[in-house]
């Protein structure tokens, strides 16, 4: 089979494939907020809002978060919600950069909480660890200082004033790259990572996918303001449990995206079926001749990785071309061939993933720099 030939052939079965392709997205919708996703531009800042009244004892508060949905960025209200087992606690999800784009880190629930990319997204989670409330005796007690609470209906409490966290805050919402916070996990954040976690519960994801069906609540046309900040319970989106912003984050998506907020419009992003169809590799700029010898230590393993990464990409390229080449000599049916092509963006998507994880891990490794811009005011 010569290349010209079989390049129309994937090119037709490439959007022959969109169609299908689609439908498994959102056959997997609940799926996804628990899978690593990619986006090519950072999501909004976060918005500010008032935390609405806890509705019962035992409620953690899980903070608002913008999250993907293959076309646009979508604000997931924060909200109350039952932890799956006496003593556990949120760790919430965060956009981290990791060289090539903005990849997701989901939260989860364990007994510790995790590192959370130092993302202050209040009412008790600043950064690092969490400080609204404790476990004790089987039941939860809250920080009054960080939660609304009613103590007339609520009588697990205390009060412990938080010094110094309302100096440089920023609203950012993503860690590293370009103006993200310059945060990394700590030694106790590093070994959360071996503890048992368990992942959303149903409740949270019937509101996840509330809120990603909400054409209100996308960053396309809320413009980082969204109506439903928060809410008093999971999925509750209406009458007076409903919380709006009060103050927008900054949205600025790419200028050739189109309206992603009107119906068929979206971005001209389609999921990359093989390698040769993900975007190049963005590498930083080269250190100059003032650069330190930890500096320039580091550079030289972050081309290591990248040079490792192109060649697994085209490895994989290689492989996937093979398959290509013996579907069409033997000639098999078109069912037979969009498994194919399935199981190669799976392929694809995976590989994807977790280069963009290796980016963010090794950015996390770098070097601080020497003389430390303050951060942005807002």
């Amino acid at each position: 089979m010569n290349r010209l030939s079989m390049g129309k052939w994937r090119v037709s079965f490439f959007f022959r494939l969109i169609a299908a392709l689609s439908v498994l997205f959102a056959v997997s919708s609940s799926s996804r907020a628990q899978i690593a996703v990619t986006v090519a531009f950072a999501p909004p800042e976060l918005p500010v809002y008032e935390q609405p009244l806890c509705p019962a004892e035992d409620y953690i508060w899980v903070p608002g978060y913008w999250a993907w949905d293959g076309d646009d960025y979508f604000w997931v209200p924060g909200t109350w919600a039952m932890a799956p087992e006496v003593g556990f606690f949120w760790t919430p999800g965060y956009w981290g950069w990791g060289g090539g784009g903005y990849a997701w880190y989901p939260g989860y629930w364990g007994p510790t909480v995790g590192f959370y990319g130092g993302i202050v997204d209040g009412f008790g989670y600043f950064g690092h660890g969490y400080e609204g409330g404790r476990w004790d005796h089987g039941h939860f007690f809250y920080n009054r200082t960080v939660n609304n609470v009613n103590v007339t209906v609520i009588h697990n409490v205390y009060n412990t004033t938080i010094e110094n966290r309302n100096v440089n805050v920023t609203r950012v919402s993503y860690n590293g790259g370009n103006g993200g916070v310059n945060a990394r996990p700590t030694r106790e954040e590093e070994a959360v990572v071996h503890e048992r976690h368990v992942a959303m519960t149903s409740a949270q994801t019937q509101h996840f996918d509330a809120a990603r069906q909400n054409r209100e609540l996308r960053a396309s046309v809320n413009q980082g303001k969204p109506p439903i900040a928060a809410s008093v319970r999971p999925g509750e989106f209406h009458g007076q449990s409903v919380v709006a912003a009060r103050e927008g984050g900054r949205y600025t998506p790419p200028p050739n995206r189109g309206n992603a907020g009107q119906p068929g419009g979206g971005s001209n992003v389609r999921p990359a079926i093989h390698p040769n169809d993900l975007p190049p590799f963005e590498r930083p700029p080269s250190t100059n001749a003032t650069a330190t010898k930890e500096e320039q230590k580091y550079q030289q393993q972050q081309e290591k990785m990248y040079q490792k990464q192109e060649q697994e990409r085209q490895k994989l390229q290689q492989q996937q071309d093979r398959e290509h080449q013996q579907e069409e000599k033997r000639q098999t049916d078109q069912p037979s061939r969009q498994q194919m092509e399935q199981r190669h963006q799976q392929q694809t998507q995976a590989m994807q993933d977790r280069q963009v994880q290796q980016q963010h891990q090794m950015e996390q490794r770098a070097p601080a720099p020497a003389h430390q811009a303050p951060p942005p005011h807002h």
